[in-house]
């Protein structure tokens, strides 16, 4: 169910899946809508409507990632983890939201969970069977880009070991967020190479749903910066990775490693997981070279394979973040995105895709009601 409420100066786009199980999933984007606003109050705009709607329509809800997007992360990082208390990952990039505002959040909540950080430093959210650990805002400053990638991920599979987890059969979802990914993102695409052969993730066995995307940290000396997710108690019949082969090739065809998307059956839900996603066809080659509304348009149409893949539409679709290059590019895609999807919680920021030519990328997450006997529910 899609909804969309308006506060003081702010517009919050709500999705909420409540299944059969005990738990239910609530996706909320929220936006400020006066630009002319300074960026602390701004923030209190999202912050308060975010805090209207847990005491009104979301009680017994718990956050279990936030992200935020930020005009200027360097003068605006440091407040918002001043204002934002709670104890869930918090990834802060500088990708900034295209509706002139200096801030906007997606916040990712679900119910009748338990949660901690533990020892490793992952953050569990615990339901029967399973156990699922969410990292985000990992960085460090090693070198460049490709020491720092290198780092960031063995440090998630020591990590994912303290967890009794591997990254091969346990982690679902990464996103790679890099500093002038013109310049840097192939040291991220070579470090993440070489740790995944170690790993025993190759494209004989599987990668992992990935985005990786422009975007800038609070210190500019991160090049790059990391979120993940795990799961924890996931037996391989429940994983199914996604190819939609009549759009798409597969990313190790032109040197990279992560899949296309990737779904999770449970017994009462089905999690899809739609990886970055640009004007693309299935021999790599980029579609439509310089006209958006043609890339928007073929964007789509490979999202819409992938999820048919998982026997989902974008009915289904929980979230939505796009990507634009060019800023001056937002007018007319947000003009296609909201005819077409009016009340999807959806955000449309600034960052440049890995390739200079792709003008538009896309990424979301599904949610699908299911009944599999064989898994335990969500």
């Amino acid at each position: 169910m899609n909804k969309t409420q308006y506060f003081e100066n702010a517009r919050a786009c709500s999705f909420t899946f409540a299944g059969t199980g005990l738990v239910e999933e609530h996706h909320l984007m929220l936006e400020c809508t006066n630009p002319m606003l300074p960026f602390d109050r701004q923030l209190d705009a999202i912050l308060n409507a975010y805090q209207q709607i847990l005491e009104s329509s979301l009680p017994g809800s718990v956050a279990i990632l936030k992200r935020y997007f930020l005009s200027d992360a360097a003068n605006q990082a440091d407040a918002v983890t001043a204002a934002d208390a709670s104890d869930c990952p918090k990834s802060i990039v500088q990708q900034p939201p295209l509706n002139g505002t200096k801030v906007a959040l997606w916040v990712y909540m679900l119910t009748g969970v338990a949660t901690r950080f533990t020892e490793s430093g992952l953050y569990e959210v615990a339901h029967g069977a399973y156990r699922h650990l969410w990292n985000a805002s990992a960085h460090n400053l090693a070198a460049n880009s490709e020491y720092q990638a290198r780092l960031l991920f063995n440090e998630y599979v020591m990590q994912l070991a303290q967890e009794g987890c591997t990254l091969r059969d346990n982690c679902m979802r990464t996103w790679l967020f890099v500093s002038d990914i013109d310049l840097n993102y192939g040291g991220v695409v070579r470090a993440r190479n070489q740790v995944f052969f170690t790993q025993g993730l190759t494209h004989e066995t599987h990668f992992i749903a990935s985005t990786g995307i422009g975007a800038r940290a609070q210190d500019p000396c991160v090049l790059t910066q990391m979120d993940n997710y795990a799961i924890a108690g996931i037996s391989p019949d429940q994983v199914h990775y996604l190819y939609a082969p009549t759009h798409l090739n597969r990313t190790s065809d032109y040197g990279v490693s992560f899949e296309r998307g990737t779904y999770i059956d449970y017994g009462d839900r089905r999690h899809v997981f739609i990886s970055g996603t640009a004007s693309i066809d299935n021999k790599g080659q980029i579609v439509f070279p310089g006209d958006v509304v043609r890339q928007t348009q073929r964007v789509w149409q490979n999202v819409e394979a992938l999820l048919a893949e998982a026997s989902c539409t974008f009915d289904e679709v929980a979230q939505m973040i796009v990507y634009l290059r060019d800023p001056s590019d937002y007018a007319v895609v947000d003009q296609l995105y909201r005819e077409r999807f009016p009340e999807k919680p959806l955000v449309i920021v600034h960052a440049p895709v890995c390739r200079p030519g792709w003008l538009v990328e896309m990424e979301c997450m599904a949610v699908k009601s299911i009944a599999s006997p064989q898994f335990a529910n969500f």
